[in-house]
């Protein structure tokens, strides 16, 4: 028995430190996983504030889009009728040259005509 009291003495001496060292430093990394957990929360939380901030951006940029194809629809509205008179314009303007012409050759072969 005297040698198993020596052995267990020998391994106590030796393992004792290592296993109090195990356990102050399994504490530590304890300690720090909880730090690291509680910054990962604060991190999901920004993340999720900034995503809820991007939605409301590209709601806000979705609707100012939608704006601004409205006014070009209308703007595109206001050029087509603005190019159907300026047509009519010129189609009138060739009309009226060419009764001003029929009017001349009329008028000239009145003249012949009568001579």
């Amino acid at each position: 028995m005297g040698m198993k009291k020596v052995v267990i003495a020998a391994m106590q001496e030796y393992l004792l430190p290592e296993l109090d060292d195990l356990k102050s430093g399994q504490s530590a990394l304890r300690s720090e996983l909880v730090h690291v957990n509680k910054r990962l929360d604060d991190v999901n939380l920004h993340l999720v504030d900034q995503s809820r901030r991007i939605d409301a951006v590209r709601e806000e940029l979705n609707q100012n889009i939608a704006a601004t194809n409205a006014h070009l629809d209308g703007t595109n509205k206001r050029l087509d009728k603005l190019f159907e008179i300026v047509v009519r314009r010129e189609e009138h303007f060739l009309i009226a040259n060419r009764v001003h012409e029929m009017d001349q050759e009329i008028r000239e072969i009145k003249q012949r005509l009568a001579a």
